[in-house]
């Protein structure tokens, strides 16, 4: 099953689910209740799936990655939010701010969570994640580390639309069978198997939420691995994971006079 969110000709946005080229319409993500005839998807523009309460991002969390670079494996996610002004869809341009300096994209696997849970176990938490999607972590790592007395997570990936999800939300892929790759203008530039992680799902959502009551809709992008590079305006980067879909935005540069 493929959940989406799309915004109709006369500015109304419909959720629900894909189903033969229109989307259902359902009361609510993950709800049963169908509220409406099917839209076509042709006369919908395709919005982030969701519009997470929390947007988690992780840092660290791939073992190719972590030997590169030397980091021990972490026990316990290391995290970071982005704002809600962060998130951006399919096909959405990204501007790079002008403070921003130099950007990288981090093509990722995204969880998205679909029942309440608090200091649940790693078997409840798998029953709590409705499916997965695509993300875009963009980061700014001239602003990371601009500092050297606090490494600014937040402001360097809270830039407006530095959070991409979608195209959709699939709820009956095998998060191990997954690859995730990314493109820039047409050229491959990340690739790496989601099996890499050295916490899965199931354990991340366990131990997140030992911290934080997760809600249905929230996100956590899983972190990235090995090829996360810069991108300039004017390049088109695509997050594509088969069995999910390919997640396209544009870059784009300041506005003079904005």
């Amino acid at each position: 099953m493929y959940w989406a969110r799309g915004k109709t000709a006369t500015d109304e946005t419909v959720t629900g689910v894909i189903v033969n080229d229109s989307l259902e319409p359902r009361a609510a993500l993950g709800a049963d209740k169908v509220i409406g005839p099917p839209v076509p998807l042709a006369d919908l523009t395709l919005l982030a799936p969701v519009v997470p309460g929390k947007f988690i991002g992780l840092w660290n969390n791939f073992k190719a990655a972590a030997e590169k670079n030397g980091h021990e494996h972490p026990t316990h996610p290391l995290y970071f939010l982005k704002p809600d002004s962060a998130l951006s869809g399919p096909g959405a341009t990204i501007t790079i701010p002008p403070s921003a300096g130099r950007v990288v994209f981090e093509g990722e696997l995204g969880i998205v969570i679909g029942k309440t849970c608090k200091e649940v176990t790693p078997e409840a938490a798998q029953d709590a994640i409705l499916g997965y999607t695509c993300v875009n972590d963009f980061t700014s790592l001239g602003v990371l580390f601009a500092d050297p007395s606090f490494p600014q997570w937040t402001r360097s990936k809270g830039f407006d639309g530095f959070g991409v999800i979608g195209p959709v939300i699939a709820t009956d892929v095998d998060w191990r069978a997954l690859t995730v790759q990314v493109l820039v203008n047409g050229r491959e530039r990340q690739s790496y198997p989601a099996n890499d992680m050295i916490l899965s799902p199931p354990e991340i959502v366990s131990l997140l939420s030992q911290d934080m009551t997760l809600n249905p809709g929230d996100v956590i992008a899983c972190g990235t691995s090995l090829g996360a590079a810069p991108v300039k305006a004017g390049m088109e980067v695509v997050v594509v994971i088969e069995g999910i879909g390919a997640l396209s935005v544009t870059m784009a540069g300041p506005v003079p006079g904005a």
